[in-house]
């Protein structure tokens, strides 16, 4: 068996199954008459949408009442065997499938704020459970919170994902499995600002935990109908305020692995370099690796040089694959973990560290084995050529994108490479960017946020993350190293992890299109719509006080992207066809595109095995989920850093933006460090206030005041929080700098919900 197995494909519908259709029942096997063998059940179980019992098997098989007996012994012998699982009182199904109705724990929720559940029975070594999409809870019941335990039914969505509908709270299940919180004063209090209550420990059972400790604690039965629930707590993870304990908080919140099996660092320990024999010898080339300061690991290096009237490109990438082996501990523990999940001050990377800082990182002046692709590009930065393979490199540097800038502004180079090395690169990238931009890609300006922590992990700064032309110009390299590794790989017809990335919804685009009207921009129809037109939109308000809630409005328009082994190209970089194939150390997608090159270039007996291959569908889904939940801790870490930093400067006021407009308040975001938080429908001045239908604006019917999305506002922090990483925020009145809502001709309007996040 190679690589980490995902679960089986479970069951599509609840209750008795409808047969198969004909094409994939495979009619008249066996005549209709013959009992089918043991395989062919196994078959039809696993095609079957949901538990089938007797009369549909018969039925489909074409068996006679005669050989009902025969059946019966074969399906015990199945069920014996573990090959079949017993479903409802006498119906059947393939095993590791969930019931159409089953106990599920809700483990947290997507970015529209519904609940992801994990079924309670699942055994660990069928891989890791399904996910259940649990249906929004009927109007005037409370929402599912994490930890809550529910009996649910469960429809099949495809792959390892299911929907859920609650058919009923267990008793008692408002507590959850386990609670993450800090311990003070007899009582815990939940990191996650969604629960709202706190939990008792009695001394007997706090197990050793001091006030001010970052706890796991898991709760007791109550006897009590109201007051603090009680809890024993089982772990202490750490203290609040200490260096590491935001993203320790984020780690267990979030369910991230952050400890290697023994087997898997044992592995990772006992590996070796490589030598020359069967690989294209590099170390003659001055390849550079350019990273971000704080970079602990090198996995790509770059090089480029004039050739004719085009550019001749190498990207060398570490060879992952080498080390890790199909079927191994390190590959079972990588595909877990999916991708690398980085915070402030710590990385929890996806393979251990002697191979991401050591084998597999490109240090420089050290032998390291890689894959490297080839590229040429004419003068305009059309691609007219590419190969890939197998080599041993030597890193002649190793750049931040800082010096490599700096070195471009002065037409320098770094010491120790050859005069105009820096400038080549740079004549390169502009060839691509020239392409890029003939091409049209949506190029957005949303400035991410990085938290400066000194020695002690205390936050110095949020800061804007810098974004010069070093850094577009490794993008280009990897855009273009990704494409022909899709490429290469339909070529070579061998299977492809696609990164893919589909146009936006009707429902998102029609949201969009109605903010930026209001702001008296038209978008193109949906179906003439291409990222040059979003591109434009950005364009008209680069230089507009909105431009920034412009971007991330578009942001929001967007389908997220995602990976599958079917392609329907990537929307956002205009590309028909693309792959991830450049950073094998942190994310599972490129480790299997290199295997798929090995095997298909015939580079080694270290390629993508069949049942790997076959698997792509469900490693697909289960590394878009990993890389989505990675993007939630790493986001969550920064805004409790940010509440934090914001912590000592309680009272002090803010130039913000209004940044979401909803029935329970508004949320704003401090335009010098992004910090973002509510403003509570009761600060506002007293009225009735309504919510526009595109959830775009709130009018007072009595003052008519109005606030609206984009609007410049100056705000007053009322508290924040970094246990949770919330904060409050009050509406300045009367300062005449745009804190007053702005008074609107009266309008029928009507009452309604906040608009759903997508």
């Amino acid at each position: 068996m190679s690589g980490a197995p995902p679960p089986n494909p479970p069951p599509q519908k609840r209750g008795r199954a409808k047969a198969p259709s004909p094409a994939l029942a495979g009619e008249g096997r066996g005549g209709g008459n013959r009992l089918p063998s043991r395989e062919e059940l196994r078959a039809f179980l696993r095609d079957a949408p949901g538990r089938v019992g007797k009369t549909e098997i018969a039925r489909h098989f074409g068996l006679t009442t005669e050989q009902r007996p025969a059946l019966r012994e074969l399906l015990r012998s199945l069920k014996d065997s573990g090959e079949a699982a017993p479903a409802g009182r006498r119906g059947f199904a393939a095993p590791d499938r969930l019931p159409d109705m089953t106990v599920v724990e809700v483990v947290g929720t997507d970015a529209d704020g519904d609940a992801i559940a994990r079924p309670v029975q699942w055994d660990k070594a069928n891989g890791p459970p399904p996910a259940i999409f649990m249906r929004r809870e009927a109007r005037g019941q409370p929402a599912l919170a994490p930890g809550e335990r529910v009996l649910a039914r469960l429809k099949f969505l495809g792959g390892t994902k299911y929907e859920g509908r609650t058919f009923k709270r267990l008793a008692g299940s408002g507590a959850p499995a386990r609670i993450l919180g800090v311990f003070e004063e007899g009582r815990i209090i939940p990191t996650d600002r969604r629960q709202r209550a706190d939990w008792m420990v009695s001394p007997a059972d706090a197990n050793g935990a001091a006030a001010g400790d970052i706890v796991l604690a898991e709760p007791l039965p109550q006897h009590r109908a109201f007051g603090p629930r009680p809890a024993r707590i089982v772990e202490v993870l750490g203290r609040m305020g200490e260096p590491r304990s935001v993203s320790l908080v984020c780690i267990h919140a979030h369910g991230i692995p952050d400890i290697f099996p023994a087997e898997a660092v044992q592995e990772a320990e006992r590996a070796k370099g490589v030598t020359v024999r069967g690989r294209e010898d590099l170390r003659g080339i001055p390849l550079v690796t350019i990273d971000g300061e704080d970079a602990r690991d090198f996995d790509d290096a770059v090089f480029a040089e004039p050739e004719g009237d085009g550019w001749r490109i190498l990207v060398a990438i570490a060879d992952v694959a080498h080390y890790v082996k199909p079927g191994s501990a390190l590959d079972r523990e990588a595909w877990a973990r999916g991708n690398s999940v980085y915070f402030p001050d710590r990385v929890v990377p996806m393979l251990p560290e002697a191979l991401s800082n050591g084998w597999c990182s490109l240090r420089p002046d050290e032998n390291r084995g890689c894959l490297f692709v080839e590229m040429r590009f004419d003068k305009a930065g059309t691609k007219t050529g590419h190969r890939f393979g197998r080599g041993l490199m030597r890193s002649a540097a190793r750049l931040t994108y800082e010096q490599v800038q700096a070195h471009q502004d002065a037409g320098s180079d770094p010491e120790g490479l050859e005069p105009g090395h820096v400038q080549r690169l740079y004549g390169a990238f502009r060839a691509l960017l020239s392409e890029r931009e003939r091409r049209g890609t949506l190029d957005l300006d949303v400035p991410e946020r990085r938290v400066l922590l000194d020695e002690k992990g205390n936050v110095q700064a949020v800061v804007p993350r810098s974004r010069l032309d070093s850094h577009r110009l490794i993008e280009e390299f990897m855009v273009a190293a990704n494409v022909c590794a899709a490429e290469e790989l339909e070529r070579l017809r061998q299977p492809c992890m696609y990164r893919i990335h589909d146009r936006p919804s009707d429902e998102k685009l029609e949201g969009l299109r109605q903010f930026l009207q209001g702001i008296g921009i038209k978008l193109a129809p949906r179906d003439r719509i291409h990222p040059r037109d979003f591109s434009q939109v950005l364009e008209i308000v680069k230089d507009r006080p909105e431009a920034r809630l412009v971007n991330e409005a578009v942001l929001r328009g967007q389908s997220q992207a995602a990976y599958s082994p079917d392609n329907i190209g990537h929307f956002g970089l205009a590309l028909a066809r693309y792959a991830h194939f450049t950073s094998p150390i942190r994310r599972y997608a490129d480790l299997l595109v290199h295997r798929a090159l090995v095997s298909g270039l015939k580079l080694g007996r270290d390629g993508l095995p069949e049942e790997d291959a076959a698997r792509f569908p469900d490693t697909g889904e289960h590394i878009t989920q990993t890389e989505r939940r990675a993007a939630m801790a790493e986001r969550d870490a920064v805004d409790r850093y940010l509440a934090a930093w914001m912590s000592d400067r309680v009272g002090d006021m803010f130039d913000a933006r209004i940044s979401g407009v909803t029935r329970f308040g508004l949320f704003v975001t401090v335009e010098a460090n992004g910090a973002s938080g509510i403003v509570p429908l009761a600060s506002l001045p007293d009225d009735r206030w309504q919510l526009d239908g595109a959830g775009h604006a709130m009018t007072g019917q009595r003052t008519r005041l109005t606030y609206s999305l984009g609007q410049a506002v100056e705000v007053q922090l009322v508290s924040a929080t970094p246990r949770t990483g919330g904060m409050v925020f009050r509406l300045m009145q009367g300062d005449g700098r745009g804190g007053r809502g702005r008074k609107l001709p009266p309008s029928p309007g009507r009452r309604s919900g906040p608009s759903r996040r997508r």
